[in-house]
């Protein structure tokens, strides 16, 4: 893409403090400008704490030891507090995964999207609630005018959900951060959640990394995968290429969880994934693979090129 990608992560290594093994990393991964880029995985893998790495934001408990997070060619994790305020809202927003929880549910709607537009556009007054009827329009909320005086609880999960896509709207950011952003919808919702963010991506031309533990919905929406496994990522492709021929064993475990045509009986994934200072000293997936050798408990792979554009970290391929 011209000027090379928007977001780029290298070898990206997060902790908690005080302690001396890593809870994520080293993480590397770049998302092009007008790229939806999914991030999928189990629970605990690493992928929210990676997203959030994408703001400079953090648990309390959680620092970053090494790499660097690259926006435009600003690396967020070189500047200061105040300098990344400038960059959360105006260059990369995070839409999360319950907005019944991240929304204020003491102030309406219109009121917590027009701070956001005094805040990073400097908008007040008329200014302000037209364009946060305009957003409103945008996302697809009916009626907006009456949406501007609803609070929370009044509105649908689909409807607060389209609400806080317009909160990430309105600084004009150039990245979203979308972590989970349909779990916690009904199907027919959900699909209209998904088809809202394709049109946002084609009319705004934004890049999207977009975090799920669902291959079937980021089967829907990415360009690209990473496929991320206690702690790294453990294959990176194109979506065609990585459901038409998943190479990493763990992929290749979470396609057969999932329901498909055609397919009458479902593969659990034995196991869980091992806690951060608890990783095997070879492949960290090697006590639930059941292809693995000797040396996989051993050897830790590198991310190996199978193609121009598929890596995967496994030593058997």
């Amino acid at each position: 893409m011209e000027g090379g990608p928007l977001l780029r992560i290298e070898n990206l290594v997060l902790g908690l403090k005080g302690r001396s093994y890593p809870l994520v990393g080293p993480v590397s991964l770049a998302v092009d400008r007008g790229e939806i880029f999914g991030l999928v995985g189990e629970s605990g893998c690493g992928k929210s704490l990676t997203g959030l790495a994408c703001l400079g934001l953090f648990p309390p408990a959680v620092t970053p030891l090494s790499g660097r997070v690259l926006i435009g060619g600003d690396d967020l994790l070189a500047l200061s507090e105040n300098e990344r305020r400038f960059f959360r809202g105006r260059r990369v927003a995070l839409v999360f995964q319950e907005p019944l929880s991240a929304l204020n549910p003491v102030l309406t709607v219109g009121h917590q999207v027009e701070e956001v537009l005094r805040l990073h556009r400097g908008l007040s007054g008329t200014a302000a609630r037209e364009e946060t009827l305009r957003l409103f329009s945008e996302v697809g909320l009916p009626d907006p005018e009456t949406r501007l005086r609803n609070y929370p609880h009044e509105l649908s999960g689909g409807m607060r959900q389209r609400v806080m896509i317009a909160m990430a709207l309105a600084g004009n950011p150039d990245l979203l951060v979308a972590d989970e952003p349909t779990t916690a919808l009904d199907v027919t919702v959900q699909a209209q959640i998904l088809a809202l963010l394709l049109e946002l991506r084609k009319r705004r031309g934004l890049a999207v990394l977009f975090i799920s533990h669902d291959l079937t919905v980021i089967r829907e929406v990415a360009d690209r995968v990473a496929v991320m496994y206690a702690g790294e990522i453990v294959e990176l492709a194109p979506r065609e290429s990585l459901f038409a021929h998943p190479s990493h064993p763990y992929t290749r475990a979470l396609l057969e969880a999932f329901p498909r045509l055609g397919v009458r009986q479902l593969r659990a994934l034995p196991g869980q994934v091992p806690p951060p200072g608890h990783w095997p000293a070879g492949c960290r997936f090697a006590p639930r693979c059941p292809e693995k050798v000797p040396a996989c408990e051993k050897e830790h792979p590198a991310m190996k090129a199978l193609s121009a554009e598929h890596a995967v970290r496994c030593l058997r391929r």
